[in-house]
């Protein structure tokens, strides 16, 4: 099994986000955290939350990138929990089974994005389409021989949903230039 923990590869998120996840956290995507609001009325760090965040369960926090990581059946149960109570607590969930339901939605779906080898870092970028919040996903590549390092020396781009669009991370929160 796998999962998505946080990775800071330099102290940047501390700078992008209003709370910066720790590394090593777990991590869900976090969309949820933005239902009762306009994307479209999001500014500064909120809005680059929207769009290039991934939750930390522990801190609540944001991380622009995650990595996937290996897990036991322990961990995933006890990331459900602990995000259970975080839902209860910090999002006012009705009661923890509501909120467990809902916990192992969003670890399904966490889950659902580590098809790739261990290691492995994913980016997502979301925008408002129709009405609707979309997230795209991105995996960066490893240059073959590089550990991870600094963000900037070591990745390439490898876009595994849109072919012909590229992800930068120095434009995550930027505006998104058409073609």
């Amino acid at each position: 099994m796998k999962l998505l923990r946080t990775i800071a590869l330099d102290p940047s998120d501390t700078f992008v986000f209003d709370v910066a996840a720790e590394a090593g956290e777990w991590a869900v995507s976090g969309a949820f955290r933005f239902f009762d609001q306009d994307p479209a009325k999001l500014a500064g760090k909120a809005r680059a939350a929207f769009r290039s965040g991934f939750l930390g369960v522990q801190s609540w926090g944001w991380s622009t990138l995650v990595q996937i990581v290996p897990a036991t059946q322990d961990d995933c149960r006890a990331l459900i929990e602990l995000l259970a109570g975080q839902l209860v607590e910090r999002f006012g969930a009705p009661d923890i089974a509501t909120a467990r339901a809902a916990a192992e939605e969003e670890v399904a779906f966490a889950q659902s994005l580590c098809a790739y080898p261990i290691s492995s870092l994913i980016a997502v970028h979301r925008s408002v389409s129709d009405g609707e919040v979309r997230e795209a996903f991105r995996r960066l590549q490893l240059r073959e021989g590089q550990g991870h390092g600094k963000a900037f020396s070591f990745m390439e781009v490898e876009d595994d949903l849109e072919p012909g669009s590229d992800l930068h991370l120095a434009d995550l929160g930027q505006e998104p230039r058409h073609r």
